[in-house]
């Protein structure tokens, strides 16, 4: 059925010649229409209800992928460009004007059912390569988004080549004028694309990674990498927003390290009041030796003390005269046996208890070691674990931790000084 086969007909209606050629040039493409608009349906359902469940019953997995991004039924577009394409010139014979038009149509229409495959494919290995042991290490998404950008914009190109009628390489070669335009328009973009290779290649941050950036305002797990962006949902469940740039142009830190070694770093100082460190008598002595964890250290300790004061042949019963045990130091060693034998304690990693400098607030002991929890409630149980527990025996070994004076301390020695009067 051509548009002539309809102005006939519609003029043996009366219809006058110039208002039927009209109307048969109307029908003959709304007639193309809904045959292009069939035969796409009959494409899709035909994709829908025969090869896509088909897919689903094979026994891989990747191939689920191709229907959940919709790559087959994009395909299916191809179906209607061909019916316009071979029906078009027996519909409109002899006008050239409007076949050339349909020649635009069916071209631009092509180049975008070509974009659009390409789209899905795009995402189809994304999502391969993302469950894949590599794409965990090195996410996709910059990558994917760069090449979408790239083949858009190509895709532009040979739109407006194909609606203007001009060959692809004008634009082409007209692009270096255009250059300054497109790196404002695009700087983000550009300037995300180079800082996501670096990110990748160097595997400097990808999703699932806790960060802290102070000057971003980010202290949280990475929920998103993208082109020009960085989401990190904080620990208050707000969403920081970061430039992909940002993260090699300024300093961040990442805490990935941390949970590839399970261990989670312990460092937190006991404050002891100066005035309480002493040294050991045989008293104090034989109370520590009915601790359990102090007995090796204590024998070996003993002996070497014995040993040296043998040969001074000084008066030892003066306390400073030779070598002597000190309850400072025996709470030390006290405190790496009690580390040394705890169960949530990383024994591979570094484990020290250190004196640092004495200061305002009396004689730091500084506990350093590794929790092997690395989860933030169950390490800060750990944590608070093992200060209670150093903090309650304090006074075992004639030690108190130092405490600045507080109002009430200051009222109490000011009832006491009347009283007194």
């Amino acid at each position: 059925m051509t548009y002539e086969i309809i102005s006939e007909w519609l003029q043996k209606l009366h219809i006058a010649p110039s208002l039927a050629h009209l109307l048969g040039l109307l029908g003959a493409g709304l007639y193309l229409f809904i045959l292009a608009w069939l035969a796409n349906l009959v494409a899709k359902r035909l994709i829908t209800y025969v090869i896509h469940p088909i897919i689903g019953k094979t026994s891989i997995q990747w191939d689920d992928l191709l229907v959940r991004h919709n790559v087959i039924v994009r395909f299916s577009h191809i179906v209607p460009v061909a019916i316009i394409h071979f029906f078009a010139p027996t519909l409109f014979d002899g006008l050239t004007d409007i076949m050339n038009v349909f020649h635009v149509i069916v071209n631009t229409y092509l180049i975008v059912i070509i974009l659009l495959v390409i789209d899905g494919i795009l995402n189809f290995t994304r999502a391969v390569w993302e469950r894949s042991t590599l794409g965990k290490q090195y996410p996709a998404k910059s990558f994917i988004q760069a090449a979408k950008l790239i083949i858009n914009l190509i895709g532009f190109i040979f739109i407006l080549s194909a609606v203007l009628g001009k060959s692809p390489l004008v634009f082409f070669s007209g692009l270096g004028a255009v250059t300054a335009i497109l790196l404002l328009i695009f700087k983000d973009a550009i300037l995300g694309l180079v800082a996501g290779f670096q990110l990748s290649v160097n595997n400097m941050v990808m999703v699932g990674d806790w960060i802290e950036m102070p000057a971003r305002g980010a202290d949280g797990d990475v929920i998103d990498v993208s082109l020009t962006t960085v989401k990190v949902q904080n620990w208050d469940k707000t969403i920081t927003t970061i430039p992909t740039y940002a993260l090699i142009t300024d300093s961040f830190k990442n805490w990935r390290g941390m949970s590839d070694a399970g261990g989670r770093r312990i460092k937190r100082p006991l404050y002891i009041d100066m005035r309480t460190i002493q040294f050991a008598d045989e008293a104090m002595l034989e109370r520590f030796k009915r601790i359990r964890l102090l007995r090796p250290y204590l024998e070996a300790k003993l002996n070497e003390i014995r040993m040296h004061n043998d040969g001074i042949g000084e008066d030892l019963s003066e306390l400073i005269n030779g070598r002597r045990l000190t309850n400072v130091g025996t709470f030390r060693a006290y405190c790496v046996a009690y580390l040394r034998n705890h169960p949530k304690a990383r024994q591979d990693m570094t484990l020290i208890v250190r004196q640092l400098a004495p200061g305002p607030q009396g004689l730091p002991i500084e506990i350093y070691v590794f929790s092997n929890d690395t989860a933030w409630a169950r390490y800060e149980d750990i944590q608070g674990d093992i200060f209670d527990h150093l903090l309650s025996v304090l006074p075992e070994f004639g030690l108190s931790a130092y405490q600045a004076p507080s109002g009430a301390d200051l009222e109490k020695a000011g009832l006491a000084l009347r009283g007194v009067e």
